[in-house]
């Protein structure tokens, strides 16, 4: 089962007794869809400064762009220059973002992290329309899952103050002293592997009734295609 992270704010709907109906699932991107704009800049900022952020996008863009790829066919064995072998799976934002964290993130303690995290409820701007779709699928007894790309270092405190049973996003990892590796734990959680992940969930989680999802397109319709009412939300800025 993929790692999800509980969140205690929300108590979990009832046991399903036998022969009631199954519960629902309401499943909602967070950046751009509940949320206006993007988490991830912001909370880096928090961590290393507008300055040094500014210089960390840059070397993070040359460097996903000049990352190792495979030759077109019939110069299979051959690599573009530069960059990481292993990043011959990533599409260019994931090798963009990648980049970034570990530039930003590597060696910043736990603690200075989650002091940015914490600062972050300041920046939160909600998408007041679906942010009240939300609450009704809370009142109406359903599973509430968030399941972003975001990071769970921060999404938790982002989330304190709504009625989120579980949360699926991007983790990273820590090392033995209590720092921050820079690398994502089991990848990004966006686009096909966001999909991948909520499938693994919703089989070890269900069985569930009727499915609601809520994104943007075309990032968020992989997972939309595995819901049984998919709303497609312009992206929020």
């Amino acid at each position: 089962m993929p790692q999800s992270t509980p969140l205690p704010a929300a108590a979990l709907p009832g046991d399903h007794p036998p022969g009631a109906p199954l519960p629902g699932l309401a499943v909602f991107d967070f950046d751009g869809t509940l949320v206006l704009g993007d988490s991830l800049l912001p909370f880096l900022a928090r961590v290393v400064g507008r300055e040094t952020l500014r210089r960390h996008l840059a070397g993070s863009m040359a460097g996903a762009a000049s990352r190792r790829l495979p030759r077109p066919r019939g110069l299979a064995n051959a690599l573009v220059k530069a960059g990481d072998a292993a990043d011959a799976d990533d599409d260019f934002k994931t090798a963009f973002k990648r980049r970034l964290l570990r530039r930003c993130l590597a060696g910043v303690p736990l603690d200075q992290a989650r002091e940015a995290a914490a600062a972050m409820a300041a920046w939160v701007r909600w998408h007041k329309p679906l942010r009240d779709t939300l609450l009704r699928h809370a009142d109406q007894g359903h599973r509430v899952l968030v399941a972003t790309g975001a990071l769970t270092l921060y999404m938790p405190t982002l989330l304190a103050d709504l009625p989120v049973h579980d949360l699926l996003g991007t983790e990273m990892a820590v090392d033995e002293d209590g720092r921050l590796t820079g690398e994502m734990v089991a990848g990004n959680c966006v686009r096909a592997e966001k999909a991948r992940r909520l499938a693994l969930w919703m089989q070890e989680t269900g069985p569930y009734g009727r499915r609601w999802g809520y994104g943007n397109q075309p990032s968020d319709l992989p997972f939309l295609a595995l819901m049984d009412e998919a709303t497609v939300v312009p992206t929020a800025h």
